[in-house]
């Protein structure tokens, strides 16, 4: 038997000419993804972009400004009460915020608490119609978007959805607890003299709900 002992033919190797053509590509890729790649120092604003949205974040930042404004524009509720009950769309346009459910209404009253429900108490006030029904919320939970529709410069628009619009107002509402609220003993409200600054939504002229803004306890 006759034995082949001649070795395989090997692969010819890669031609210099090749593998400049194939270094200088891997080099334009690499160009391209720098390009294609920015630095965003942490801390900078582009990095508090890139990060998820903070509803307390947004509601400590935004509550100082629209506690402003609603003090600002807060009327006295001697005024508004047979304004908004004469005409409610002319005292919304003259005293209010548009807003899509109902004007955001603006208001300071002193009235004597009554007893809570829910963390809400009705208010007795003096020198109102005795017709309408005043209310402040204390909490624990704050509900609603009053406090986010009363500047009416936040718009959903502004947010990447409807739940972080919502959220927005949550925000908010629990940076106002915080602020003015978790100083005061709102357990022991009942029969103490109030006085409250705060937005309300005008829906019915006779029922107003505010969440407060500022709150007096005499």
């Amino acid at each position: 038997m006759t034995q082949n002992n001649a070795a395989a033919p090997k692969a010819p190797a890669p031609s210099r000419r090749g593998l400049m053509i194939g270094l200088g590509l891997g080099a334009v890729v690499l160009a391209a993804i720098a390009l294609d790649t920015t630095v965003v120092p942490v801390g900078s604003e582009a990095d508090v972009r890139a990060q998820a949205f903070s509803a307390d974040s947004y509601g400590q930042q935004e509550f100082p400004r629209i506690r402003d404004v609603v003090k600002a524009r807060a009327v006295d509720a001697a005024t508004l009460a047979p304004a908004v009950l004469a005409d409610k769309d002319a005292a919304a346009a003259q005293y209010g915020t548009a807003a899509s459910t109902g004007a955001i209404m603006f208001v300071t009253v002193t009235g004597v608490a009554g007893e809570a429900k829910s963390g809400v108490y009705p208010l007795a006030a003096e020198g109102l119609p005795a017709d309408i029904t005043l209310r402040v919320q204390t909490g624990p939970a704050i509900n609603g978007t009053d406090l986010r529709d009363a500047p009416g410069d936040i718009a959903f628009g502004q947010f990447k959805n409807q739940i972080e619009y919502q959220d927005a107002g949550a925000g908010i509402n629990r940076a106002m607890k915080a602020e003015i609220l978790d100083p005061i003993d709102t357990a022991g409200l009942t029969g103490k003299t109030l006085t409250v600054t705060g937005a309300f939504r005008l829906i019915n002229p006779k029922n107003w709900m505010i969440t407060p803004v500022e709150v007096t306890v005499q």
